[in-house]
């Protein structure tokens, strides 16, 4: 499987927002996010880092 999940970094600590991650799409100062199960989320925050091996996708807020 390649799902991600996503993490929230807010105040130095890394928080779990959605598992089984599949469509990241950056749409205007918004992150939206997808799972496997049609999950969605849209967050005002942007990507610091993707690592697809870990299987993780960290967010900072904006």
């Amino acid at each position: 499987m390649c799902e991600a999940n996503a993490y929230l970094i807010k105040n130095g600590s890394e928080k779990i927002i959605m598992e089984n991650v599949d469509i990241i799409k950056p749409e205007g100062e918004n992150i939206y996010l997808e799972n496997i199960f049609g999950e969605k989320l849209e967050i005002k925050a942007h990507v610091k880092e993707m690592n697809l091996v870990d299987h993780r996708i960290l967010l900072v807020e904006n």
